[in-house]
Parts: C-alpha cells; structure tokens; sequence
C-alpha cells in the first residue's frame, strides 16, 4: 500500500507530538532508561558481585552477616570487616572515613554492591550511610537546605557492572529491629527469584499537596506497563486489605493499614515523606514500617530533602526495571538520581522477574 507523501509527513508529525506527550510525564530516557527494554536488560549480578559488611561489634550484625552469606551463597571472602559503636543512628564524618578505607582494602575486585548487615547507623554526618559506602562521604551529597546535590551516576544506567565502570558500590541495608525480621526479609528475597509473581502494583495519589509529587508520573506508567503487569492508580491516602501486592508508592508522612496488605516475595513499597529514613526515633513513619508488613525492599531520606522528586525513587523507572528482570539493589538504585539523604534497605538479590 503505497502513502502519499504529505499524508506520511503528517502521520510522522502526528506520532512524534504523541510520543512527547508520552515521555514528558515519565521523561522518557534515550537507551538507557526507555520504556520498551525487553528481558535483555536482565541483571547478571549474583553472590560474588555482593561484599557483606558486617559491624563486628555488634552481635546481631555477625548473625545477619552469616545467615545473609549462607542463604545466597555468598563467598568467604567477601565478608568484610568493621567496627563500630552499635546502637548509634548517626556516625561522625571523620570516624568514617578510615572505615570506608578499611572496606574497600578488604573488597575483592568481583565485589559490586554492599550490604550492610545492621540497621543502625544509617547515617552519617548529613548523608545515607548507603550512599556513603557507595560513593565516599562528600558534603556535595546533601547540600543543606533546599538545593540540589550531587547526581548519582547510575541513575537509569544499563551498566552490568557499577564499581568496574563507574567507581560506584551501590549499597542497601539488610535492616530489621531483630534477626528474625532480619532473616525474614532475606528469605522473602531468596523466595522471590524468578518467580514471575502475578499481583498488582498500587500507586497512590494522596491529598498531601507537598508529598504527592510523583503522582504526575502514574498515568504513563499505567499506559506504558498494562500489558506487562497490573498497575492501579489510587486516588486516596489508605490501601487497606489487598492481596498479591507487588509495587506500593505513596506520598505522606505516615501511611496507615500497610500491615492490612498481604505482599508478595519481592514487593517494593516506600512513601514521599521527609524523615522516612530515620530508621528510628523519627516522628514520621520508618521506612522500616514497610519491611515489617511484608515489603522487601524500602527507600527513605535521612535528613530534610525538600520535595525534590530527584531525591526520592521514580517509580517509572524501577518498575520497568525490576520488570526487566534486574535486581532490587540495580532497579532501585538507578530510579534515584539524587541519592546521597536517602538510604535503601532491603534485600539486594531480589530478582522476581530476572528467568
């Protein structure tokens, strides 16, 4: 069937307006981040990719650290050794400095990613302590007030291979308030590999005005991702009884009824507020809310971020990631662009959709 010329350039117009009026709300990434990445994205990192710190001080870390290595089978040597005070939420700078020194001496070269066998600390001066294992602590990760800081190179990245091609370890804390949390959170993320989960995903789109920034992501989320999984936009501030919840993103400083919710192996859930990744002692709700319901991975800022939505997860793009078959640590890590308030917690491995 032949086109007349004018008719082609018109439907060409007519497609490239559409295509913008698609990307502009999910900010379509060119390569890295598209929307229409197929299997091929999946993860290749497994248990010798993942160095394991554990606090040596700190009876609960050994025993997180030891069960986390024999439930994924993670090598001897990629055990890695420190020392600190237990029961403090924040570390002083200076003190970690020879810390992250003594973690990187003791990283095999195959070693990627970290997880950090505690719950506390889980910050250091202004910054994450995820990020700081990351990435090395620098103040030009939490710029006070609110100001831009530093960008995660990363962020919607295909690399394979984060510290080999860009110096970075992306880390994540295996938390939890005792070990059984602790050991159930790692048996949720062992469970939850390539099990190909059916379920729903649920984005919630509250009245809180400040939090609810990323609401102007969902409906191209919805249309890009109906014919993969399923995922329902909410228009309210409680979900309450829902069975096979996968994905779970909200916007308010305490959500009420997520232990109501049955979560599947795997699921992320986390919630746009300020102090979400105070991971105790906070007046808002602790991410760690979520693991403790039945969520496998979590995200929340440790110091005031200001409503920068690139300080907190884009759920487009680690949704269509971990889709993708990437791992939690991957997927997560590479929907925030500016990391260095916020820490994840969770289980790295997780890979529901990776075959």
């Amino acid at each position: 069937m032949q086109i007349h010329r004018r008719t082609a350039s018109r439907l060409t117009a007519t497609l490239m307006q559409f295509l913008l009026l698609v990307c502009l709300p999910i900010a379509c990434h060119a390569g890295t981040g598209s929307l229409t990445d197929g299997p091929d994205t999946a993860s290749s990192l497994g248990p010798r990719h993942v160095g394991v710190i554990v606090n040596d001080n700190d009876p609960l870390s050994r025993e997180i650290a030891a069960y986390y290595m024999e439930k994924r089978g993670i090598p001897p040597e990629n055990l890695l050794h420190v020392q600190l005070t237990p029961g403090r939420s924040v570390m002083n700078p200076e003190r970690f400095g020879p810390v992250l020194d003594a973690v990187q001496s003791q990283s095999p070269a195959s070693v990627q990613v970290y997880a950090l066998a505690w719950t506390l600390p889980y910050r250091v001066g202004c910054m994450s302590i995820t990020t700081a294992f990351a990435a090395g602590f620098d103040e030009a990760w939490c710029a006070k007030g609110c100001k831009a800081t530093r960008k995660n190179a990363y962020y919607d990245s295909d690399s394979p291979q984060p510290f080999t091609e860009l110096g970075l370890r992306p880390a994540m804390m295996l938390a939890g308030e005792t070990l059984d949390e602790v050991r159930a959170l790692i048996d949720r993320g062992v469970a939850a590999d390539g099990s190909r989960p059916h379920g729903s995903g649920y984005l919630l789109s509250t009245t809180d005005r400040a939090r609810n920034v990323r609401a102007r992501f969902y409906p191209g989320i919805v249309m890009m991702q109906s014919d993969r999984f399923d995922l329902k936009v909410i228009q309210g501030n409680t979900l309450r009884h829902r069975p096979g919840v996968m994905f779970y993103f909200t916007g308010l400083a305490r959500v009420d009824g997520i232990e109501t919710n049955r979560y599947r192996p795997g699921a992320i859930a986390d919630h746009l507020t300020s102090a979400g990744g105070k991971l105790s002692g906070s007046g808002q709700m602790s991410s760690l809310e979520w693991l403790r319901a039945g969520a496998t991975g979590s995200y929340g800022t440790v110091v005031e971020p200001c409503a920068f939505v690139q300080k907190f997860p884009r759920p487009d793009i680690v949704i269509n990631r971990y889709l993708n078959g990437e791992t939690l640590i991957e997927a997560y890590w590479k929907s925030v662009a500016w990391p260095g308030q916020g820490v994840f917690i969770g289980e790295p491995l997780a890979a529901p959709f990776r075959d």
